[in-house]
């Protein structure tokens, strides 16, 4: 089992990056869309946490940025018809904790945001997982979903602009963590400054 992986970040994709080891090894690492966008640059040192998948095939990696990431991960591959592609797309769509809340709340709508997830899917998924998802723990506070109605809102209201999931938490959450707030128009307005570098 590969657990983790560190060295230097060799090359980056959208959907995966290389980890030169000081061993001289170089591991290819499948990662979602929130581990790109949280990359340093090329060259510089990055540990991903690991999940090595065998078949008969072909072995694969996948890497995130946290042990709660990865938990989220292999907790949807125990949902009927979820394998390794499509758990790494639901947490590129969305981030861990929504993924949590969602099963814990047994939200399909939100799972339906997920592209090759239609009703029939987030319904198997809820029904598989969602007495189950709290054995992942906890995920990092830092990188917590803000839990407020006002960011909440905003979040609703940038989706519906057109945002994915993940990127309308983190906009959201980098203007909360400033000390914006009370309004929900002020928050969404700050935070598609940031979604559009404005």
């Amino acid at each position: 089992m590969i657990a983790q992986v560190t060295g230097s970040l060799a090359t980056k994709e959208l959907d995966r990056v290389e980890i030169m080891t000081a061993g001289g090894v170089a591991y290819e690492c499948l990662i979602p869309l929130s581990v790109y966008e949280g990359l340093p640059a090329e060259g510089q040192a990055v540990t991903l946490h690991t999940h090595l998948s065998v078949r008969e095939d072909a072995w694969h990696l996948y890497g995130f940025a946290h042990p709660y990431e990865r938990a989220v991960f292999q907790k949807l591959l125990g949902a009927k018809g979820v394998g390794p592609a499509l758990a790494l797309g639901i947490l590129s769509a969305l981030t861990p904790d929504r993924v949590v809340r969602a099963l814990r709340e047994k939200d399909v709508t939100t799972l339906m945001r997920v592209p090759r997830v239609g009703r029939k899917k987030a319904e198997q998924i809820i029904l598989d997982l969602a007495d189950k998802i709290d054995t992942v723990g906890r995920g990092p506070v830092a990188g917590a979903a803000p839990a407020n109605p006002v960011a909440d809102d905003a979040i609703r209201a940038l989706i519906a602009l057109g945002y994915n999931q993940a990127e309308a938490d983190r906009a959201v959450r980098t203007v909360m963590d400033s000390g914006a707030g009370g309004d929900v128009s002020v928050v969404v307005r700050a935070a598609l400054g940031k979604l559009t570098g404005k």
